[in-house]
This record gives structure tokens, C-alpha cells and sequence, in this order.
């Protein structure tokens, strides 16, 4: 899941930046994988019995924040130090990996998370 999800990212990402701008194209690459993102994770990996309009509001809030926040400050960050852009983005999507997985674990479906550690 989590591959489809960056490849989505990363390519449109590297489709769009040279026209769109870093900032836009992180934007809507992004949020391309945050949609898919939602649907996979809540009905595969957290096993969610169906997905909420609460889920999807916790889900936009704390996946925004990483994505439209953390992201774009990891990517300016890398920019100084790391070539080629590229490399950068992978680097941006693995801090927001771990970051994402955290909030959706304990915030976005926490009861979910629960249950099923109490199973195994």
C-alpha cells in the first residue's frame, strides 16, 4: 500500500514541480496520496469496519499537517544539502511515513489499533 502510495506521490510530484513549483506540486501530489492513502489504510490496514466522517476529518487534519506542513519545511530543509530533487521528496516522504503511521494509529483509528493488538 504504502509503495503505490509513494509512487502516486512521486510521480506526480516530479510530472508537475517544473510547472506548477514545489510548493504547488507538493500540493497536489500530496494530496493525490492522501486520498488514496485514506481508503487503504482505514479499510486494510487499520481494518476500520467502514470509514467515518469523523476518520476522514482526523485523517485530514493530521495527514494536512504532515504533508502540507512537515513535508514542505523536511523539503526546503533537504534542498540546501541534497541532489537531486528527487532524492529529496523520498527523503520528505519517509520522515512523513513515520509521522502519518503515528497519527493514524493513535488518533485517527486508535480503537481500531487497539482492538486488533488485543487479538494477537
Amino acid at each position: 500500500m504504502g509503495v503505490v502510495n509513494t509512487l502516486l506521490d512521486v510521480g506526480l510530484f516530479l510530472l508537475l514541480h517544473e510547472p506548477l513549483g514545489i510548493v504547488l506540486a507538493n500540493f497536489v501530489s500530496t494530496s493525490a496520496g492522501m486520498t488514496f492513502s485514506f481508503v487503504v489504510n482505514g479499510l486494510f490496514t487499520f481494518r476500520a469496519d467502514r470509514l467515518t466522517l469523523r476518520h476522514a476529518v482526523l485523517f485530514l487534519a493530521t495527514t494536512g499537517t504532515v504533508m502540507w506542513v512537515l513535508q514542505p519545511v523536511v523539503i526546503s530543509l533537504l534542498l540546501e544539502v541534497v541532489e537531486p530533487i528527487v532524492v529529496v521528496k523520498v527523503l520528505a516522504i519517509a520522515v512523513s511515513f513515520v509521522a502519518n503511521f503515528a497519527a493514524y494509529k493513535f488518533v485517527v483509528w486508535p480503537a481500531t489499533s487497539a482492538e486488533r493488538e488485543s487479538a494477537v
